[in-house]
């Protein structure tokens, strides 16, 4: 989840599960590099070393690219298509760059070809991957009969050196594929639940309207057809329908009234569910009965703005929200670790705005550091 585009906790670890992801992944590409290089360097023919140097860097730099777009789920088709015409364009070139490189004394190829070989199940469905991985393990037996190479060598390390990467990069992807759809599922259900509570609200409106302006509009009919014939009967029916919008209005008013009514119990459930799905341990102490609405409804904005602190402008591993009524006044105190050292607070201004806000009201609200904590105190009276 992001908040106004940043990013929040939970996807803070999504990132760096990402990155961990790509370390695993590259080791395959210092295989493919280092390896062949090795031939490289037993290669007593200039030329051939040169042509076996751009077979391997490029072929390193068309795979990188390729599990780049295996990681990465914003990517655009059109992208991951031209990675994977890359990486075959390259692996086709390197036979005749590659193949004659050391031959007859390192298997040079054959290293590429376990790469490939690796690289299938990203690129390919399964039964693809194991064509395509069954044409290399082919390609490379033809290799080391061109070369004059062991057969067994190259197919050792194209076949079994090849599936036990392809097993492990198939894996590492599986489970980021995994936390990327936990997370939309996530975001998916955040969505759900707002596009609910608006489809509630309007079925409430057209609940409450839906019989008063049926109403109205037969009494104006009536009032208009009346008018010619029986003015004071019309005027009559006229003032019926004023009545009735004035009562229809009411009630929206009303409606929408106690939609906006804030529960400032559900509001610390909800910011606690947020923050421990992000990661974030957090600790919840509700007050002791009804607080007043207007009371509520203040606590309520610093504790949304608290809330989004937290996740937006801190690193916070845990966060305690405590709710205290104590004679005429009301404090809640959200503290958490999540304090950066040095500067003052640079997201200062939503709470200066708060601040004036419940000073209006006869309260305070104070916010710094305390050691490695941030500590916010907003105090609200029980009557304003």
């Amino acid at each position: 989840m992001t908040v106004d585009g940043v990013w929040t906790g939970a996807d803070r670890r999504l990132r760096r599960a990402r990155q961990v992801t790509l370390v695993f992944l590259v080791t395959s590409v210092w295989a493919s590099l280092l390896l062949p290089g090795a031939g490289l360097t037993r290669e007593p023919d200039p030329t051939r070393v040169t042509l076996g140097a751009v077979a391997v860097l490029g072929f390193t730099v068309a795979q990188t690219s390729v599990l780049y777009a295996a990681v990465t789920p914003g990517l655009s088709h059109r992208w991951r298509r031209r990675f994977t015409v890359g990486l075959a364009v390259t692996a086709v070139l390197s036979v005749p760059l590659a193949g004659p490189v050391a031959a007859g004394t390192w298997p040079t190829w054959a290293w590429l070809g376990a790469s490939l070989v690796g690289m299938a199940p990203l690129v390919l469905a399964t039964p693809g991957a194991l064509v395509a991985s069954a044409a290399v393990v082919a390609v490379s037996a033809g290799v080391a009969r061109w070369t004059g190479g062991s057969l067994t060598d190259h197919l050792i390390i194209t076949g079994l050196v090849g599936a036990g990467v392809a097993t492990v990069n198939r894996a590492q992807v599986w489970f980021w594929d995994l936390l990327v759809e936990a997370r939309q599922g996530e975001q998916a259900r955040a969505r759900l639940a707002a596009a609910e509570e608006r489809l509630r609200f309007a079925r409430d409106v057209h609940d409450l309207l839906g019989h008063d302006l049926t109403v109205i509009a037969l009494k104006a009919e009536l009032a208009a057809r009346l008018a010619p014939v029986d003015a004071a009967r019309a005027g009559r029916e006229a003032d019926e329908v004023r009545r009735l919008a004035g009562t229809a209005l009411h009630r929206v008013r009303e409606a929408v009234h106690d939609y906006r009514a804030v529960d400032l119990t559900e509001q610390l459930t909800a910011v606690g569910e947020v923050l421990r799905s992000c990661g974030v341990r957090c600790t919840v102490r509700s007050p002791d009965g009804e607080l007043p609405a207007r009371a509520a409804a203040d606590l309520a904005a610093v504790l949304r703005e608290a809330g989004t602190n937290v996740l937006r402008h801190s690193r916070a591993g845990w966060c305690r929200i405590d709710v205290e009524r104590e004679d005429d006044m009301i404090t809640m105190t959200v503290r958490n670790d999540g304090a950066a050292a040095g500067a003052p607070d640079e997201h200062s201004h939503g709470l200066r705005g708060l601040a004036e806000r419940l000073a209006a009201g006869g309260g305070g609200l104070a916010a710094g550091r305390d050691g490695d904590e941030f500590v916010l105190r907003a105090r609200v009276p029980v009557t304003p």
